[in-house]
């Protein structure tokens, strides 16, 4: 039993003893059990939730994106349901939205949020800095597109946080490939510069790919990289050092970023990279 599963449910159809539901597994709600020595997952404490509430309400949050198949949901986050019963539980947080039928689908047998109100909802109930690459990251997952998640939010006119919600989603981009690729855009858009385009594909001149950058302005030539692999095979070092040597010769500045590199240092080799263009 990898999976999640209610204890009373399992004795009765004589799946399990007593004995074995004390020593075997442990309960992460009541009446709740994972096998000991499982390893927390955002998936894991979605079922567990489920579970918990006698499978009803709406898996919703973090917990609809993870369940969407989105990556960068953190283990460590609680479990969020819709649901009526708003009794507490540790590591669960209970909204208690109105949901239409058109918003719900089912995933795994479980009532899930769809994805363009999952993007509402994370949008309306978390800071931009949390919701942004959390829509990112599900949009990407679901194909979902941006202005399908706008026109989901406009039924929701007069819901609390939408006036946020809409300045959140008009800085969505399921180009992102990680949090911290939507991070720097986030950063450069802040600073004044326009909306690089995502996943941008650079060719030689004779229209061969040489290959795609996080972030480009083309108009200009300038291209940003996020380089979030600590460890590379020298091969793979050196195929990387020779993309980039090829790009330059076509012409473009390509900006490569760390995770040590500080925000004004960022944005300095930008603004040096840009006056030499403009």
């Amino acid at each position: 039993m990898g999976e999640p599963f209610i204890g009373s449910e399992a004795l009765a159809a004589g799946h399990l003893t007593r004995h074995d539901l004390r020593t075997r597994f442990v309960a992460v709600h009541q009446d709740v059990y994972v096998a000991r020595g499982t390893q927390p997952t955002a998936v894991l404490r979605a079922k567990a939730c489920w579970l918990r509430a006698r499978r009803h309400g709406v898996l919703a949050g973090f917990s609809a994106s993870a369940m969407h198949g989105s990556r960068w949901v953190g283990a460590e986050l609680p479990a969020y349901i819709i649901d009526t019963n708003r009794r507490p539980a540790r590591g669960i947080v209970t909204w208690s939205d109105a949901l239409d039928d058109d918003e719900i689908c089912l995933i795994a047998g479980m009532r899930v949020t769809t994805g363009v109100r999952t993007a509402v909802d994370l949008a309306c109930k978390f800071p931009e800095s949390v919701a942004v690459p959390a829509i990112d990251a599900m949009a990407r997952a679901t194909k979902t597109k941006v202005i399908d998640i706008e026109l989901a939010a406009e039924r929701h006119a007069g819901r609390r946080g939408i006036k946020r919600a809409r300045t959140t989603l008009a800085l969505v981009d399921p180009g992102a490939e990680s949090p911290r690729e939507t991070w720097l855009r986030l950063l450069v858009v802040h600073a004044g510069y326009p909306p690089p385009e995502t996943q941008h594909p650079i060719y030689n001149e004779f229209g061969v790919l040489i290959g795609e950058v996080d972030m480009a302005w083309p108009d200009v030539k300038i291209a940003l990289e996020y380089e979030g692999r600590d460890h590379l095979d020298p091969d793979q070092l050196r195929k990387d050092i020779l993309r980039v040597e090829e790009m330059t010769r076509a012409g473009w500045i390509v900006i490569r970023v760390t995770c040590r590199d500080g925000k004004g240092g960022i944005l300095k080799r930008l603004a040096t990279a840009w006056a030499s263009r403009t």
